[in-house]
């Protein structure tokens, strides 16, 4: 699958050293780093041309903010509220996001690497050429997505929440779970390793004889 990447152009770019985050406020052209930024509330604010390099926000609440053409590097955003977010082209690498909530969220070329998003919420997010990578997202909730071109690739997934989410497609053979919460009619398409379809059957209720 093909996926845009950021296009970023770090010539333009200035250092931002702000410990604020404003509501509507626009950021640009900036390299965000080093920095921890507590206690947040804003909503509403864009950003273009960005990266974000070893940043830390906690405890705060970042509803509908925009992200077109960022990067995100070794940065944790564990249980920050990002619900109804939009992104475009966009990439985070080795990243924490534990307990971070992406709900209703509009996601469109983005990839993720090598990060932890164990008890994220992406409930009710569009997800469109999104790439998940060597991840772990063990009790995620990803239930009523609408999914265009999504992959998960080699990520821990076990007791992950699907339910509702059409996974017609959708490739989980390299993922590692023992156990999915879904509903078994959303799995029709759905590509599974023959290890992976003995945990299917005890979803369904069946028990292997050997």
């Amino acid at each position: 699958m093909k996926i845009d990447s950021p296009k970023i152009q770090e010539q333009l770019m200035t250092i931002e050293t702000t410990q604020v985050l404003e509501s509507k406020a626009e950021y640009r052209n900036l390299l965000i780093e080093n920095s921890s930024l507590d206690n947040q509330e804003a909503t509403k604010a864009s950003f273009e041309n960005v990266i974000f390099r070893n940043v830390i926000i906690s405890d705060s609440s970042l509803e509908q903010f925009e992200f077109m053409d960022v990067v995100f590097e070794h940065c944790d955003f564990s249980n920050v509220n990002f619900s109804s977010a939009i992104m475009h082209r966009a990439s985070w690498i080795n990243c924490k996001f534990v307990g971070t909530d992406f709900s209703n969220s509009r996601m469109q070329n983005v990839q993720i690497t090598q990060s932890v998003g164990d008890y994220s919420n992406f409930r009710f997010a569009h997800l469109k050429h999104v790439s998940l990578t060597e991840c772990s997202l063990i009790s995620a909730d990803f239930a009523y997505l609408a999914l265009q071109k999504m992959v998960l690739d080699n990520c821990n997934i076990d007791q992950a929440f699907m339910t509702g989410t059409k996974l017609k497609g959708l490739d989980l053979s390299n993922c590692q779970f023992d156990s999915l919460a879904l509903n078994m009619e959303d799995l029709n398409g759905c590509v599974i390793s023959p290890y992976q379809a003995a945990t299917f059957v005890g979803l369904m209720g069946m028990i292997i004889k050997s």
